[in-house]
């Protein structure tokens, strides 16, 4: 891989594309000397009678049909050039964020709980469309620039080689000042970057809390973070502006001093004899074609700059370690707990808990709020791993599994359903994409959604809204039940599934789910010790430690925190306001 290659964070086929890229415009920028090429010639020749010669007609329209090719070859240049530059940046946009999507789709929760949705919405959207105006615009164009410059000065230096120094004098200079400016710059860039970060976030949490908002009557102080995040973004790309337009202003004064110095020079090797007119003007022609390239680059290195700053929080996204593992089939359906611990952070929340859950049986985790009981389901599923213990399912360390393929044997029915912004059947096909329309339906039925399904406007075609925004909770929490059915999956992993729910919906939910559970390995969570009697066995958890485990009656002449949680509960079902 190339150090290009590298800085870029490109594919191969990426990096492909961006050497085609650049030869179409080098291809481009030289087709374009042509024309000028052309023009110096036919204005040499129509200066020939202050020389004392005669001017040559048919030279003269020879060029002009010469110009009139040189006009296509442009054009047709032009058209290769936005072709391999504009269309394969987009493409390999395309395939960045689709690189993006699939990492982030194998990293642990860990990885989540460090970052905002802003920040990775950024890096997805935002940080590729930087990465597509670069490959687009800035860097073809950019290299392009230096290679026609470079045979640009070699040509100037057969009419007068002092004349090309004098030109080329300044830039030195020029590059030398937006040099030494880089660090300040990179500074720049990236508090912006952080600045547009900050702001996201608050604009995230404010339009997410709106329902807090108009509930409270919420406005004015109560916004001063939202309002200091906008200002403070625009502050900085306010100075951002500035300074960098100060760098620039400088190199290019700088620079275009040389057509001062060029004239100068020139004159003063005329008056000495030291050269003929018609060379200093054909000097001074090329001199006013030289310079916009030369400009270009100079403004295209401070967007230069700031492509260090996207490709390096893109390089840090996609260098994080995804989980991995073999994609072998397991013997059985049996998950073992052996000595578990797991922390955030620095702190431990699992501590060496172990424990048996037998294939086809009823496993209930209770306990206090915090005790850890969703989070030994998410262990299971692998949606972290742990710092030390094991965990096996059918005797397989889930650690030496690649997170997709254990994810066959598990289906998940939280209390926090999540819903897609596309039609009732496609969110139920999730659970299994190769459903026919009729299995999708069959799973509807057995969890009790056909019947409002179809009293929606469109039935299994109705779109759904952002997170099920149109359906009731219970509803919600069916159709995801209707996902686990069609998934079939030999593990299911029930949390606080009815927690919420109303007591007709939870009756609805109550029976989809015993459907659901027939004949499978069963976790469930739950705060309602009623639901969770008939278990064949109820491990207790508090502080994240396992302190009692065995069946209903068991925990209850045992006398413990089982007991204790349960007797609260039944007395405050008669509590009344």
């Amino acid at each position: 891989m190339s150090k290009l290659q590298k800085a870029l964070f490109l594919s191969d086929k990426g990096y492909k594309d961006l050497k085609k890229a650049i030869t179409a415009c080098t291809l481009t920028n030289l087709s374009m000397l042509l024309p000028f090429c052309v023009t110096v010639m036919i204005f040499s020749e129509l200066l020939t009678p202050f020389v004392g010669g005669e001017i040559q007609w048919n030279h003269i329209w020879m060029l002009w049909g010469v110009g009139i090719v040189s006009a296509i070859l442009v054009f047709l240049a032009a058209k290769n050039d936005y072709r391999k530059t504009y269309i394969a940046s987009y493409k390999e946009s395309n395939t960045t964020r689709v690189r993006i999507a699939e990492h982030l789709r194998k990293l642990p929760m860990s990885f989540f709980n460090t970052k905002d949705l802003s920040e990775l919405t950024t890096n997805m959207m935002a940080d590729c469309s930087s990465m597509e105006s670069m490959l687009s615009s800035t860097i073809p164009p950019l290299i392009a620039n230096v290679i026609t410059v470079t045979l640009t000065c070699i040509m100037l230096a057969f009419f007068d080689w002092r004349l090309a120094l004098c030109i080329f004098c300044t830039m030195p200079i020029a590059f030398l000042i937006i040099w030494l400016s880089r660090n300040y710059q990179k500074k720049l860039f990236a508090r912006q970057v952080n600045a547009k970060l900050a702001a996201s976030d608050q604009v995230q949490e404010y339009l997410e809390g709106m329902k807090i908002i108009k509930s409270c009557g919420l406005s004015g102080s109560h916004f001063s973070a939202l309002d200091n995040a906008l200002l403070t973004m625009k502050k900085i790309a306010v100075k951002v502006e500035m300074m960098v337009g100060v760098f620039m202003s400088s190199a290019s004064m700088v620079l275009q001093a040389g057509i001062g110095i060029t004239i100068f020079v020139g004159a003063l090797l005329l008056v000495n004899g030291s050269i003929e007119l018609l060379p200093l003007l054909m000097s001074l022609l090329m001199v006013t074609r030289i310079y916009g390239p030369i400009l270009a680059i100079l403004s295209q290195l401070a967007t230069l700059l700031n492509l260090n700053v996207v490709t390096e929080r893109m390089r840090t996204l996609l260098t994080t370690p995804a989980m991995e593992g073999d994609g072998k089939t397991v013997a059985n359906y049996d998950i073992e707990m052996d000595h578990v611990t797991f922390r955030y952070n620095t702190e431990d929340v699992i501590k060496d808990v172990s424990c048996k859950i037998p294939q086809g049986s009823v496993t209930a985790l209770v306990g206090p709020s915090g005790s850890g009981k969703s989070t030994i389901s998410k262990l299971i599923a692998r949606f972290w791993d742990i710092q030390g213990g094991t965990i096996r399912v059918g005797g397989k360390d889930v650690r030496t599994m690649e997170p997709e393929n254990l994810m066959k044997y598990m289906s998940f029915v939280f209390q926090d359903v999540t819903l897609f912004n596309d039609t009732v059947m496609n969110n139920i096909r999730l659970g299994n994409p190769n459903a026919t329309d009729e299995q999708v339906m069959a799973a509807a039925k057995a969890a009790y959604c056909d019947e409002f399904v179809r009293e929606m406007p469109e039935g299994y075609q109705t779109l759904l809204g952002e997170n099920g925004s149109t359906l009731s909770g219970g509803e919600r929490q069916r159709i995801s039940i209707a996902r686990a059915l069609l998934k079939d999956a030999p593990i299911i992993l029930l949390d606080e599934a009815t927690a919420s729910l109303d007591p007709e919906n939870e009756v609805l939910v109550q029976k989809a789910i015993a459907k659901l559970v027939e004949g499978k390995t069963v976790i469930m969570i739950a705060h309602r010790l009623r639901t969770v009697v008939d278990a064949d066995q109820i491990l207790v958890l508090e502080n994240g430690k396992l302190v009692e485990s065995g069946t209903h009656n068991e925990l209850m002449a045992k006398k413990g925190l089982y007991q204790k949680l349960y007797h609260i509960q039944q007395e405050s079902l008669g509590w009344a306001v």
